[in-house]
């Protein structure tokens, strides 16, 4: 019953890391967690970082990507990019709407 109340409700994301029995918050949660009484969580445990690198080691090697790209001419055969764009997304029709 309990588990059922957790999938008709709407859950609040906070970002925080926990170490041991510590949970260090990332963001202001004052609003959210009253100092006056206890709030009841579930807690998910993430894999860490993708490819274990911080955000602005991925950012520098991203743009060193697409600086070889650039290099290379690799969309040089593009004329009007946002006309590409748009053939290439090649927009359907959603599962489960007629229009």
């Amino acid at each position: 019953m309990a588990q059922t109340r957790y999938l008709m409700s709407m859950l609040r994301t906070l970002k925080a890391v926990v170490q041991g029995d510590k949970i260090h918050w990332q963001e202001a949660v004052d609003k959210v967690l009253p100092p006056d009484h206890a709030v009841e969580v579930l807690v998910t445990i993430l894999e860490g970082p993708p490819n274990g690198l911080p955000p602005e080691e991925r950012g520098r090697r991203r743009v060193a990507a697409l600086e070889k790209l650039a290099a290379l001419g690799a969309f040089s055969q593009i004329q009007d990019p946002v006309q590409w764009q748009q053939e290439s997304r090649e927009d359907r029709r959603l599962p489960g709407r007629d229009s």
